[in-house]
């Protein structure tokens, strides 16, 4: 049976279709990585972009309106935006309902128009757009929509399985584009995102309903076909809870408590306000902690989770209360007065507390929790943006695939100034919040940033997760990596081997600095060990050691 046009309801299916076929294919699409480091995440920030979006669809409920159902796929997806791909698909979806929110049908001419208006937008999202990505996937679906149209064709029975196969076949070329894409034999995986969007909507016109608990929890319906091996947890419970102090607090008491918890768990994090304290832990008895908490007061904001059944929780590390945020209202408690109003305030982003503090205790207002494999949303950056008592807010990413969820909130209009600093990584960003000037202006700041963060070398110590040969580096799955702002520098069996293999590429004759931030999976001795080795290798530098506490990397490296 033809389908000559779409109207606003079989619009919806369709997309919710398409985002439940994206979500259900979330992890494959991760594993399409180019390097094999256990971050990959491509799928997860498509899919949480589009859920934004879903999630102001369905509140619509069923309606035949559709500008209100093209405000709410564009307006959500754009601020649940995360990572490149995330943010590239939301430009995408943005620009196709341009074409088609004045309209109460849409038919295969008016198509054509926002695949075109779709890959437009898209592009001029992206500063240096590359071939072989997402955007030459979209391109390829546009340029065979607008060949199908003025040659006639008017059913979308036709037009959407063809546009499809093109879509397919632009994208298994995608390694042809891309060297690296070719060397490590997968295509590109934002490309492969947007074709299961696409497929996914097909189903939604032949008549497939949406189910739309498996596009918001899509980790319950995994496919069982592929028995992944279970994650072990040392400590199986997340346990996060605010403690509303009966008496004075002080930093002995604090410690005691740190020392306390530390014993019955890990990844202990405490941060006191007035006359409270927020905590977070892993343990395998979350009474125990509980009953610490109030044995110094009145418990709320309680949450405890099993990370095996919920490991997607994980995600989002909790955001503790600080002195910098200001406190949600307790009854009995006095509202802090708010700081003076200042011109210029900084946002960082930073995964691992260490890392969290070391901005902080540099001048950071507000630290977004995030990074590698949690890729903080547009609304995120805007919320966190929302929250420093500045009328200029500067955004300093710390990771290439923040870039450009950031500029979109700096694109969003609001009541304050959003300037992103491009940092790329974690040692950029404390270059360039190191060289802050407050009594300078936003101009004078982001010039003497940017020129700052110009010359800082970095480098990455990970773990390999398969086999595969980049840069024509042969790597083994369980090899440590480094991996250095324009690619490979170095791999090995042992971390601190491959660490100074990194350093040897990074350090040079003008070198003063070296930093080293280790991550949750590294102990004291063996950071020691790396200092010493460093500091012996390289007697003319400056050799600086850190807990960053941030997960994925064993250590953040930096040559100054």
């Amino acid at each position: 049976m033809s389908v000559n046009t779409i109207d606003t309801r079989l619009l919806r299916q369709m997309f919710l279709c398409g985002a439940e076929n994206l979500a259900s294919n979330k992890n494959w699409i991760n594993e399409l990585n180019v390097f094999p480091v256990p971050d990959g995440d491509t799928g997860t920030n498509m899919t949480m972009t589009v859920v934004s979006a879903v999630n102001e669809v369905v509140s619509l409920g069923e309606t035949n309106d559709m500008k209100a159902v093209c405000k709410a796929i564009s307006s959500g997806s754009l601020r649940g935006a995360r990572g490149n791909s995330g943010v590239i698909l939301s430009q995408l979806l943005r620009g196709f309902c341009k074409i088609v929110r004045d309209h109460a049908e849409i038919n295969v001419p008016m198509a054509a128009d926002a695949f075109d208006k779709a890959v437009e937008t898209a592009y001029k999202a992206v500063m240096k757009p590359k071939e072989g990505t997402i955007l030459t996937v979209a391109k390829g679906a546009a340029v065979k929509a607008r060949e199908l149209a003025d040659g006639g064709t008017t059913d979308f029975e036709v037009f959407i399985p063809e546009v499809i196969q093109y879509a397919d076949s632009v994208l298994a070329s995608t390694p042809d584009m891309l060297p690296v894409l070719k060397q490590a034999g997968v295509v590109d995986s934002g490309g492969q995102g947007l074709v299961q969007v696409l497929k996914g909507a097909y189903e939604g016109l032949q008549g497939k309903t949406a189910d739309i608990e498996r596009i918001l929890h899509p980790e319950e319906h995994e496919d069982e076909k592929k028995e992944e091996p279970k994650k072990e947890y040392k400590y199986l419970y997340s346990v996060s809870f605010v403690i509303l102090l009966d008496n004075n607090f002080n930093p002995k008491m604090e410690s005691d408590l740190k020392s306390y918890l530390s014993s019955i768990g890990e990844n202990v994090i405490t941060s006191v306000g007035d006359q409270k304290i927020s905590v977070h832990l892993y343990t395998n008895d979350p009474g125990l902690a509980l009953q610490k908490g109030v044995f110094l007061g009145e418990l709320y904001e309680l949450e405890v989770f099993n990370r095996r059944l919920h490991p997607e929780r994980e995600d989002k590390i909790p955001v503790m209360d600080t002195p910098e945020k200001e406190a949600e209202a307790v009854p009995g408690e006095k509202k802090q007065p708010e700081s003076p109003r200042k011109e210029i305030g900084i946002v960082a982003v930073a995964a691992g507390e260490g890392l969290a503090q070391i901005f902080r205790s540099l001048g950071a207002d507000y630290v977004i929790s995030g990074g590698q494999t949690m890729n903080p949303s547009t609304a995120d950056i805007l919320d966190a943006a929302d929250k420093v008592n500045a009328d200029t807010v500067f955004i300093l990413p710390n990771n290439k695939n923040i870039i450009l969820a950031a500029n979109q909130a700096a694109a969003i209009d609001g009541d304050k100034t959003i300037v992103v600093i491009p940092t790329k990584n974690i040692p950029q960003g404390i270059t360039a919040v190191i060289n802050f000037m407050p009594d300078q202006s936003a101009d004078v700041n982001k010039d003497n940033m940017l020129e700052e963060i110009s010359g800082v070398k970095s480098a990455e110590i990970t773990y390999a997760v398969r086999d595969t040969v980049i840069d024509d580096v042969e790597i083994k799955e369980g090899n440590m990596m480094a991996i250095g702002d324009s690619g490979i520098l170095g791999v090995g069996t042992d971390r601190n081997d491959t660490a100074m293999e990194a350093l040897s590429k990074i350090v040079g004759d003008t070198t003063e600095l070296i930093s080293i931030y280790y991550g949750a999976d590294t102990t004291k001795e063996q950071a020691q060990d790396l200092h010493d080795r460093a500091a012996s290798r390289y007697p003319g530098c400056e050799v600086e050691v850190s807990s960053g506490g941030q997960p994925v990397y064993y250590y953040i490296l930096s040559a100054e």
